[in-house]
């Protein structure tokens, strides 16, 4: 069996390494030195385009000591035809750890049963768990422990809201999904999460989903690539976070999103922008939560 510690999704990793995980990321925003990579190479392979997971990788890489190469579609044989196993088997003959950014979980999967260094999932269309460690890392800045706490989501059932869901199983609070019925998480995740432990609920009025939430998220309608024809505009406006479900929720309950955001859509400029939103302390986490993967993985 494989000792390699790869960085798949939350359903791969039990609550123990990602409470390690978390751990680690907080000592290292509070000044402990994190350990040296020196001599390690971080190979970065994107085949979406990134702000925030490629600068945070690199950056986290660099203070560790350690080195970072990238590689687009562009950039590598990738785009020309060559498979995931092959590349992995190449790149872990001249890296230490890769990060892949892709849209189908089983070019990651393919990925790590193939390479001989550990993989890390920068995002696939079924889950962002980096993301996700940001964010509980956030909340607990914020308003302490996470377990037993209530969050809401609204909008798109998409891949950061799959990841909450398993983070409900792993971390110990209750998830609230106000989404469209067409555009709900998929059902055996939901059913994955309840016999994990999760604390589930699906509503279709998002104030009655925010009700008492002590942090209410949400995602961008659109994802790379995607178009305005299939009506998501249309059919996800009544879930957009505005003013009046915020004031649904706990007088003091915070407001995350993962960013890019879209004002206007998805959430309003006065929510974003306002007191309750900890976007930016939630970006800069991505950087710290990044350096408590790369720690984990490699030492």
């Amino acid at each position: 069996m494989s000792t390699l510690r790869h960085f798949l999704d939350f359903q791969q990793l039990e609550g123990t390494a990602l409470r390690d995980i978390l751990d680690r990321a907080t000592a290292y925003k509070n000044g402990a030195k994190a350990p040296s990579l020196a001599g390690k190479t971080l190979a970065l392979v994107f085949e979406k385009p990134s702000t925030r997971t490629r600068i945070s990788f690199e950056v986290g890489m660099q203070a560790m000591d350690g080195k970072t190469v990238n590689l687009t579609q562009g950039d590598s044989q990738l785009g020309r035809g060559e498979t995931i196993a092959d590349t992995a088997r190449v790149l872990s003959r001249y890296v230490d750890v890769i990060m892949l950014r892709t849209s189908e979980e089983k070019n990651l999967l393919e990925m790590a049963e193939h390479a001989t260094v550990p993989v890390i999932n920068g995002l696939t269309d079924a889950s962002h768990p980096c993301q996700l460690m940001a964010d509980v890392m956030t909340f607990e800045e914020h308003r302490g422990p996470i377990g037993k706490k209530r969050i809401a989501w609204c909008g798109d059932g998409n891949n950061v809201a799959s990841t909450w869901i398993q983070a409900s199983a792993r971390f110990g609070f209750e998830l609230r999904l106000a989404c469209p019925p067409s555009r709900q998480p998929a059902q055996a995740l939901l059913d994955w999460a309840a016999k994990a432990g999760g604390q589930i609920s699906a509503f279709d009025d998002p104030l009655t989903a925010v009700a008492d939430a002590d942090c209410i998220v949400t995602d961008t309608w659109f994802s790379m690539g995607q178009s305005n024809g299939d009506g998501t505009r249309q059919l996800l406006g009544p879930y957009q976070v505005n003013d009046a479900v915020m004031q649904a929720a706990k007088k003091d309950a915070i407001f995350m999103h993962c960013l890019p955001a879209h004002r206007g859509e998805e959430v309003t400029a006065s929510v974003i922008d306002g007191p309750q939103s900890v976007v930016w302390d939630e970006a800069e986490n991505r950087l710290h939560a990044q350096k408590g993967i790369l720690s984990w993985c490699l030492t």
